[in-house]
């Protein structure tokens, strides 16, 4: 039998884990559509159903284990497709970067929806502390998917902006490095683990930060 307690819990991180992703995804679809690859669109993939989307591991077994992060899988982006005028270097940098931003600006959404009901209905979150807890998941979600994605590690998004942006003197030495991408993605996601060492840490509390002084300003 289900624990209710367990059930809440993994409900409170499933639901604005799956919609960050799916929206994240989407916004990899919808950038590459827009710059004349409609790979993704074709396959289903340029929607923020998270079904579209799911991820067998990352997006249901470490959610259900209670890991506070996931991933889904990879939109297809087929950079030969881009209009004429952009380079496939820029338009995988486009699309790349895409995502990150998408996860930021539904941050904020989630700050401002978070600081209007403190403002104009502060006892529902009083009434009703889950929908505090899903708010505030869902920002500290976005936040470190965004950071994360950031990363300047292939193969995460951040490492397709470095690749566009790079210096051409400096390539090679970039290109060595990418040799070493799951090695070095490996080292930050078990660092935390074993040293406690995280990179994610100054943007989650920063987050937090604001949170509360946005509590503290908009609830008297």
């Amino acid at each position: 039998m289900i624990d209710e307690a367990w059930l809440v819990s993994r409900l409170t991180l499933l639901i604005p884990l799956w919609l960050s992703l799916s929206v994240h995804e989407w916004a990899h679809a919808w950038a590459a559509w827009r710059l004349g690859d409609d790979t993704a669109a074709r396959m289903g993939r340029m929607t923020v159903n998270p079904l579209a989307h799911i991820d067998p591991i990352g997006t249901l077994l470490l959610p259900l284990m209670g890991v506070p992060f996931g991933w889904a899988r990879p939109v297809p982006i087929n950079p030969l497709r881009f209009h004429r005028g952009i380079s496939m270097r820029k338009g995988m940098m486009i699309t790349a970067a895409a995502g990150p931003i998408s996860n930021l600006v539904m941050a904020l959404v989630g700050i401002v929806v978070w600081a209007l009901v403190i403002r104009f209905q502060p006892a529902a979150l009083v009434d009703n502390p889950r929908v505090m807890q899903l708010l505030q998941m869902f920002v500290i979600l976005n936040v470190i998917l965004a950071t994360f994605n950031m990363l300047p590690i292939p193969p995460l998004d951040g490492s397709r902006v470095v690749d566009a942006l790079i210096p051409r003197q400096m390539r090679p030495a970039w290109e060595d490095f990418c040799r070493l991408g799951p090695i070095a993605l490996m080292a930050v996601i078990l660092l935390p683990m074993i040293y406690g060492v995280s990179l994610l840490r100054w943007p989650v509390e920063a987050t937090v930060w604001l949170l509360e002084w946005l509590v503290k300003l908009l609830g008297g």
